[in-house]
């Protein structure tokens, strides 16, 4: 009768000490539940536009820029050059995960439009297009058009993109 009380001891202290261990394991901070827009927004502007000095963009523009249509956005912070350069940066919170897909294509449709426009006049922008940056996770949606790419994709993996 020792003995077994010893067992199940033994046994309950290890699963016990399991259970302990999963539970504080948790998992990656990248979680999408909650993503600062504002935050990734001015940090994509600060460390990866080295030939511009972009200007904030008022969310009441957006719809225009974009084409959002009412609803599909419920936060957002956008930067624009002023046209010397063909950097931007959008980042979005949609309304749902169901329509980052829109969204996603709004932005690839804006990149074809300034891609052939800057292609008129100034090719090296336009090459810059063809690598612009479009990316979703949850209900967020970015939008990048940069100098330092590399540093933008660092950006937005930290970010849980």
């Amino acid at each position: 009768m020792k003995r077994f009380r010893k067992i199940t001891a033994v046994v309950l202290a290890a699963v016990c000490a399991a259970l302990l261990l999963t539970a504080c394991g948790g998992g990656s901070s990248k979680g999408t539940s909650s993503i600062d827009v504002s935050a990734l927004a001015d940090e994509l502007n600060k460390d990866t536009v080295k030939n511009d000095t972009l200007t904030e963009t008022s969310s009441d523009m957006l719809s225009s820029i974009y084409f959002f249509k009412d609803g599909q956005v419920t936060e957002s912070k956008a930067y624009m050059s002023s046209g010397s350069t063909a950097d931007e940066i959008c980042v979005v919170k949609c309304r749902d995960d169901a329509t980052t897909d829109d969204v996603e294509k709004l932005f690839q449709s804006r990149v074809q439009k300034q891609s052939d426009l800057y292609a008129t006049y100034k090719a090296e922008e336009s090459d810059k297009l063809k690598k612009a940056i479009i990316k979703s996770t949850g209900s967020y949606t970015v939008l990048v058009v940069c100098d330092d790419y590399d540093k933008a994709n660092e950006i937005l993996s930290k970010y849980g993109f």
